[in-house]
This record gives C-alpha cells, sequence and structure tokens, in this order.
C-alpha cells in the first residue's frame, strides 16, 4: 500500500437534505429533510402519535396551564413545554492494522485490527486470492473465520470485535484472524463498522486493503503497486520482505499502522417553549429559551385554521430574522448574559392557530424534535379552540372508494407500527433486531397497500398453463411491442473501442431489418468512467466511446427508416461521482442532475449514502441510487422522457434491476411509455453440491416477482432459460426442459409475454465469456428460443458469424407461422438426449441427438433442420 495513505475518515456531516431524505447512519436525530416549508408552500404535517385536529402532532397534553376568564386583562398561558433535543458531536481516537508474520506455536501467522473508541464493533471482510484481478471479495475459508463470524450474502462476513484492556486501563477492542503463511489468499479486505450507530469506516472511501502476498496483479484502492507494504503516518515496518521470485513466494511483512478514526456521540440539550396570550392586546407572546451554546438559528413559520399551510407572519419581525426563500422565516437567538445557551420572545398576531420550527445550528446540522421525529408544532390557541374551528364535513366526503376501504386496516396496522418503533426510539436499550422486523413489516405493509390502491389485481386460476395478462385488465404501459418482436442486441463487449460503432451499427440496419429483426438493443449512451458504458455518470452527457450525441440520433433514424424499434441502454441502479465529500468519497454527482450522498443508499459501506437502505443488492463498483427519493425519481423520470423526445428511442434495456425495487420502474415505465422494454435480473440458480436442482422454481419466481413489481410494464431476460439450457446441452439432460407439471421450465413456462429468451450476451459471451453457452450448440439453443413463447433475443456476435444464415431461417420461420410471445405450447418429449415440443398447432421441434419424427392426422413437412436439430411445419 502507499506510505500516508492510510486514514479513516470522519462520520459524514448530516447536511440537511435539499429534496428530501432520510438520516444516514449514526446521524437518527438530526434533520433528515430539509423543513417542509422549503419544499412546496402548501405541504401538511403528517399525522403522529399525539395528533391534534386536523392530524396536527401536538405537544404533550401536560404542557397546557389553566387559563384565566376571557378578558381580565391577564396574560393566559396557553402552552408551556420542554423539549429534548439530540446532536452530534466528534470524538477521536485510532485504528490500528498489526501483520505478525512470523508463525507462532501453532504455525499460523496472523493480523490484528483493533480500535479504542467505545462502541460495538463488527469487522465487515472478505479476501481475495492469488491471480484475481477484479475487486470482487469472496468469503474467508472457514478456518481463519474467528468465533462469532457472520456470513453477509456470499462475499463477505462480519466478525465482532473483542473487548480488552491496555496496560494504562484504556479499553481496547481487537479482533485477530490467523491464517498459515503459504495461504493462497492475496488480501484481507475490511471495512469497520459501529454497531450502535450504524456507521461505516473506511479508508478513503474505499475498502482496507491488507496484501498477504506479492502476487497481486492489480494495484489496491490506495494506487499502492504489488509489492508495496502497508505504511501510514505512524506505520513502522519491521521487516522488508523480498519481492516474489516464484509461485509460491510470499511477502508478508511484519507491519504496524495507526490511522485517526472519528466517531460521532450525542450530547443532550433541550429548548423550552411557552405561548402566552393577552386579550386585551389580542396578541400572542412566544418565548423561546435553549442550553445550546453559539449561533441557533429557529427556521419558522405560522399556519392557520386547520390547512396547516406555511405562511410568512407580516412585519414587524423579530430582530436578526431573514426571510428564506419566501417560505419561511430564520432568527437568530440571543445570546444569555451568563453564557448558559440562548433565548428570545416575540409577538405575533392571535388569529394564528399554529407555529412550526426546527432548530439549525449551522448548514450541515438541523434538529426535530425527537419524540415523533417530525417538526416542532406549537398550538398558539387552545386546542379545544383549533377544535371548534372546523366546519362540519359534508356526508359524501366520508365516502371511500373500494379500493380506499381496502388500505383502512393497513393504514392503520402501519401506524401502530409508526408508534410502536417512535415510542422506542429513545429508549437506551434498543432491540434491533425487534426494530428491524418492524421496519421490515411496514414496507409490507406499504408495498401492499401500494399495490391495492394503484395496480390492477390480476387473479390467475390455479392450474392455468401462463401467468398472463387477461384481456380485462392490461396495465397502462405493457412494454412488450406487437407481441410478434425479435429482439437484436446492436453490440458487444469490444465494440465501444473503435469511436464509431453507432456509425458502424448504422450500416448494418438494412442488413438486420431484412434478416427479420423488429427491435435493436443499442448500447449505453451516457458518459461513463468504463468506456462500455455500465459505469454513467453525467447523465445527459450522450457524447461517449460509441459515437456523439448526433450520431446516436442519426442511427435511431436509418433504424426507424428500415421499420424496426430501437431500445436505450439505460443503467439507473448506479452512477459514478463526479466529486469527493469532505471524507474524501465520491458520491457528490456533476451535471445538469448534481444529486448529493442523499441520493445515494445508506447501506452500502463503501460510498457513506445517505438516503434510504437499498431495495435491492447493492453493485459494489459505484454509488447505489436510492429511488426512494421523491426527487430521484422525478429527475430519472425526466431524463427518460427526454431520451424519448431527443433521442428518439422507442423502449429500454434496463440494467442491473435487481439493485432497485420492481414499483419504482413501474413509474418510470409509466412516465416514459415505451412501446418495449426489459430488465436484466440476473443472479444464481439453484445448486445443490455443485449439481444445478432440477426445479428452478425458486429462480424463476424471483424473476416473476419483479415483473410483477413493475405491474407487469417491463418483461425480463429468461436468465432460468438460459441456465436450463446449459446443463440440458452439455450433460445431455433435456428431461430438464420440461418443469414438473408438463411446461417449459423457465419464465416463459409462467409469464410468456414477460419472458425475453436469449442463450448469450455481451457479459454471458463475447470477450467477457462469463456463462458462455456451450460451443458448439449455439444453433440447438436457437431452435429451442425462435419458436417458443416469450420475446426471443439473438446477440450480435452470432448474427454477424457462420450462424448467420441458420439463424435467419429460424427467424423467418417464427415470422411466416406467426409465433408470438403468448403462443402456446405443448411438450412431447422430454428425455434423456430428447426434447420435442409442439407450437400452436402450427410448428413442431425437436431438439438432441435422440430421433423424433412429429406423428398424428397432420401432414407435418420440415421447414429447417441442421445438427441435432429439426422443425416441422403444418400445412397453411
Amino acid at each position: 500500500m502507499s506510505a500516508a495513505s492510510w486514514s479513516i475518515p470522519a462520520i459524514p456531516r448530516a447536511v440537511p437534505p435539499a429534496r428530501g431524505g432520510p438520516h444516514a447512519p449514526g446521524e437518527a436525530f438530526l434533520v433528515p429533510a430539509r423543513p417542509r416549508c422549503r419544499a412546496a408552500p402548501a405541504r401538511r404535517l403528517r399525522l403522529g402519535r399525539g395528533a391534534g385536529a386536523g392530524g396536527v402532532v401536538v405537544a404533550r397534553a401536560g404542557a397546557h396551564a389553566d387559563v384565566p376568564v376571557a378578558g381580565s386583562g391577564e396574560a393566559a398561558v396557553v402552552f408551556s413545554d420542554k423539549f429534548p433535543l439530540r446532536r452530534c458531536k466528534t470524538v477521536e481516537g485510532k485504528a490500528w492494522v498489526r501483520v505478525d508474520a512470523e508463525p507462532d506455536g501453532d504455525g499460523k501467522c496472523k493480523v490484528v485490527i483493533g480500535c479504542d473508541l467505545e462502541g460495538k464493533w463488527v469487522l465487515h471482510w472478505g479476501v481475495s486470492y492469488d491471480g484475481e484481478t477484479g475487486r470482487e471479495w469472496d468469503q474467508p475459508p472457514e478456518e481463519i473465520r474467528p468465533p462469532g463470524s457472520v456470513p453477509i450474502k456470499d462475499s463477505a462476513i462480519e466478525t465482532p470485535l473483542e473487548i480488552s484492556h491496555s496496560s494504562e486501563g484504556c479499553v481496547l477492542h481487537e479482533v485477530e484472524i490467523k491464517f498459515d503463511k503459504d495461504t493462497p489468499i492475496a488480501v484481507i479486505n475490511f471495512v469497520l463498522k459501529e454497531e450502535g450507530t450504524g456507521a461505516w469506516f473506511q479508508h478513503k472511501g474505499g475498502d482496507f486493503r491488507i496484501p498477504l502476498s506479492g502476487s497481486l496483479k492489480d494495484k489496491d484502492s490506495s494506487g499502492a503497486k504489488q509489492g508495496d507494504k502497508l505504511e501510514g503516518s505512524n506505520a513502522q515496518p519491521k521487516e522488508t520482505v523480498p519481492e516474489d521470485k516464484g509461485p509460491n513466494r510470499k511477502c508478508i511483512s511484519q507491519f504496524y499502522g495507526e490511522y485517526p478514526i472519528l466517531k460521532s456521540e450525542y450530547v443532550e440539550n433541550s429548548v423550552s417553549v411557552t405561548v402566552t396570550e393577552n386579550s386585551e392586546t389580542n396578541k400572542s407572546r412566544v418565548e423561546f429559551d435553549t442550553d445550546i451554546t453559539g449561533d441557533v438559528i429557529i427556521h419558522w413559520g405560522v399556519c392557520k385554521g386547520n390547512t396547516m399551510t406555511w405562511e410568512i407572519p407580516p412585519e414587524p419581525h423579530p430582530p436578526k430574522t431573514k426571510i428564506f426563500r419566501q417560505k419561511a422565516l430564520q432568527t437568530l437567538l440571543e445570546q444569555k448574559t451568563d453564557g448558559s445557551g440562548n433565548t428570545i420572545s416575540f409577538l405575533l398576531n392571535a388569529d394564528y392557530s399554529g407555529l412550526v420550527f426546527i432548530l439549525k445550528l449551522n448548514e450541515d446540522t438541523w434538529l426535530r424534535n425527537l419524540e415523533n421525529n417530525f417538526d416542532f408544532y406549537i398550538p398558539l390557541t387552545r386546542v379545544d379552540q383549533i377544535g371548534s374551528t372546523q366546519e362540519p364535513r359534508k356526508a359524501d366526503e366520508h365516502k371511500l372508494d373500494d379500493k380506499s376501504s381496502q388500505t383502512d386496516g393497513l393504514i392503520s396496522d402501519i401506524r401502530n407500527l409508526v408508534v410502536g418503533l417512535s415510542s422506542r426510539r429513545g429508549q437506551r436499550t434498543k432491540n434491533k433486531v425487534l426494530q428491524e422486523d418492524i421496519l421490515q413489516e411496514i414496507e409490507r405493509l406499504a408495498a401492499e397497500a401500494y399495490s391495492i390502491f394503484r395496480s390492477p389485481t390480476i387473479e390467475i386460476a390455479e392450474d392455468s398453463v401462463y401467468i398472463d395478462d387477461p384481456e380485462s385488465v392490461k396495465p397502462a404501459c405493457s412494454g412488450t411491442g406487437s407481441g410478434f418482436e425479435i429482439l437484436c442486441q446492436g453490440f458487444n463487449w469490444e465494440s465501444h473501442k473503435s469511436g464509431k460503432w453507432y456509425v458502424e451499427l448504422g450500416t448494418k440496419a438494412k442488413e438486420l431489418a431484412s434478416l427479420g429483426f423488429t427491435i435493436v438493443w443499442s448500447p449505453p449512451p451516457t458518459d461513463s468512467v468504463s468506456p462500455e458504458g455500465y459505469m454513467p455518470r453525467d447523465l445527459y452527457n450522450l457524447n461517449c466511446r460509441y459515437g456523439t450525441m448526433e450520431e446516436l440520433k442519426q442511427l435511431v433514424n436509418i433504424f426507424h427508416q428500415n421499420g424496426m424499434k430501437v431500445l436505450g441502454d439505460a443503467v439507473l441502479n448506479h452512477r459514478c461521482a463526479q466529486f469527493q465529500n469532505q471524507n474524501g468519497v465520491w458520491n457528490i454527482f456533476g451535471g445538469r442532475i448534481n444529486w448529493d450522498d442523499r441520493a445515494v443508499v445508506a447501506d452500502d459501506p463503501h460510498f457513506q449514502g445517505r438516503g434510504n437502505k437499498s431495495s435491492g443488492d447493492n453493485f459494489h463498483a459505484a454509488p447505489n441510487i436510492d429511488h426512494s427519493q421523491d426527487f430521484v425519481r422525478k429527475d430519472l423520470k425526466e431524463w427518460l422522457c427526454w431520451m424519448r423526445k431527443e433521442v428518439g428511442y422507442d423502449g429500454w434495456r434496463l440494467d442491473f434491476v435487481r439493485g432497485f425495487w420492481g414499483g419504482y420502474v413501474k413509474d418510470y415505465m409509466e412516465a416514459t411509455e415505451p412501446y418495449f422494454a426489459v430488465g436484466e435480473y440476473w443472479d444464481s440458480l439453484s445448486y445443490t453440491y455443485g449439481e444445478m436442482d432440477y426445479n428452478q422454481d425458486a429462480h424463476r419466481q424471483r424473476i416473476v416477482d419483479w415483473i410483477n413489481a413493475t405491474n407487469g410494464t417491463a418483461g425480463a431476460f429468461d436468465v432460468t432459460t438460459k441456465g436450463i439450457l446449459h446443463m440440458a446441452l452439455e450433460r445431455s439432460e433435456y428431461w430438464r426442459l420440461s418443469d414438473e407439471k408438463g411446461k417449459p421450465p423457465g419464465v416463459l413456462g409462467w409469464w410468456p409475454s414477460r419472458a425475453v429468451t436469449f442463450i448469450e450476451n455481451h457479459d454471458t459471451g463475447s470477450t467477457q465469456g462469463h456463462w458462455r453457452f456451450p460451443y458448439g450448440m449455439e444453433m440447438q439453443g436457437y431452435a429451442y428460443i425462435l419458436t417458443h413463447p416469450g420475446t426471443p433475443a439473438v446477440f450480435y456476435d452470432h448474427i454477424f458469424s457462420h450462424l448467420q444464415q441458420d439463424i435467419a431461417r429460424l427467424i423467418s420461420v417464427r415470422r411466416r407461422l406467426k409465433i408470438q410471445c403468448r403462443s402456446k405450447i405443448k411438450i412431447l418429449k422430454a428425455e434423456q438426449n430428447l426434447y420435442a415440443a409442439q407450437i400452436d398447432e402450427t410448428v413442431t421441434m425437436k431438439i438432441g441427438s435422440g430421433h423424433f419424427e412429429p406423428s398424428g392426422p397432420i401432414n407435418w413437412t420440415v421447414a429447417v433442420e441442421g445438427h441435432d436439430y429439426k422443425i416441422w411445419e403444418a400445412p397453411s
């Protein structure tokens, strides 16, 4: 590792979100969003515990004093209460890494990782092996895992640090990892996590990397080259090991390094508010008093009646008051003469019903009501007076439609869960598991209510062959095209290298159309950190390695002239930042969509996001975008609509949709109304002891669940079918191509109109070859997907190869016999070396080396045949 490059950054400060957002880990009591009056001039307070008339969160009932008889001239105390406050302060400590290169009595070398700050510390770690060039982690082998280690998904484990004491009596937290000197492990990767606050501690926004051998092929996260030693400002290497000279030589060095670590802790304060009313002057006096020293600002507004609309009261305003964006006032409190805090009092007209405020300490710290985590609401008149001003509602205002009535119970359940969770916020002893369960239940109920209110219900008969669209219930945007689409992937992993791919692809448009393709999938168009386009940066910059924006528009126009639709490859799950935050973490975005870290999910340790937890799996190479944020969805919808209009895209291929909830995709699809849309939901199939399971229902269920979450507005690549085809063809186990009910075992067997079938793409094939289709058996794969329901996709490399004419013949049969995404299928044979099926009573096909000839009254004729595949058609 490079010298003096190791440090652990400070916890990110709590910057109030510009457009709404949750707390960052460890900032549970700071403001999770800017005050409501900033966002809109007429926004209502949320209903919470202690809600008064009109759904207002009223301070605790015990705060109200007796009110003298009206007209007596005395000042009547309308409200008085003291609210607890909690704010962050930063404490500094140190973390350390020690490598003991000399084996101990058990013949083991040792890595010790620790820190000296109070807390419940956990090591989140994984390993990389000799010869690996990427940044992905692997789980460490069982024999080196310390006691108490817990697996996290399939790439890391978490190990608690144990408490010990130094010779000076200080509390230390350490964990030891023991390993053999000849271990194949090249690097230990880790970050530290403090469980109490949920805060992550990293190395310059990335992973800590401890090299255990000299066989690394790439640079580490700090830029160190192969053979560099771990060093920091206090590093003390005790031994120099020569560079690796052979395949079995290790470069493990004795090493010790210390690194500063900053941790947020909370300071308890309070603010008291008293409201008095004088009937003679028709004025209310509001007094604020807090024990917080230094500059304190109240960000406030008033409201009338039950509308809860933020207003700015007319002048005169209190001294040192500024108008904030014509939405609110900001008043600097006066410091007490004894230096014990700040105070202020001012008069308001008695015709206001309430005052809403948040305390601002600086641009980065805003304090809210701890009891309910909402803005502070202070009644300026008695609650019974507020209630008496309500007009009786008309009878028809109480009527609810059918969908609303279905959600009544769900809303009640959610509210009860929120109250239960809120009541536990202040408890010193927290049951984390219980609170996580409550949060998960809230999410589940909210999703259910959303589904009931926003989505049509598709009822499927239990014995139905397909989960598909009943004619009476169609989504607003199906994204399936005409149903007769044949998709061509118009690039491979190397296409960017020419710099003129749009121009080159345009020259092939006429040929692709003549082959029978109806849609072309074009590569990612945006400015990107990676030349292939899958690490997007400035979304509105469409000049990329494939060509310029003008060349892209010309490409789309050329395909349109040849009667083909064009899909844009939209990467919505993650985005690379242009700027670093104060801790050196790349999570600040530039360009027209200039988000900050509130647009990044909170539970990815690599990028210090302050959004909500991810609604899917994290993509670890770039900041994962938090689609639960309203401002994120608004910006992405505007961007997608802009590309539809400016570029002329007809639909979307959506990258890594496993990373975020399909319900957000539904919003994007309904906003852009694509002709065709398909998502890449790719995860591992089911295996037992290294053998692929026959039953892959769990795998295809996950894909179907995602499609269902989109309300059917997008399809998905049928990864299940590809995986089963691999095994069936490689091992001559064609019986795998029929499930237990005699139906196709992939997504096309359950929801064919949303299944986009394929055998290869730029990831699985091309020069990457992550999951290459069995060599020499490609035409069997195409014979399957081009005769079956679903929407088939053909890979660019196969089209422009020796396979082209064979593929063209299959496409011709599909088009001539009108096979479409909802075609009906009857499996005739599924044996060791043979699979045969009949489609729509017009096509019979077989793949495999086994003999098969169709029988029955139909006079079948051979349409296409090749090595181990054959297609017959019925007379027209």
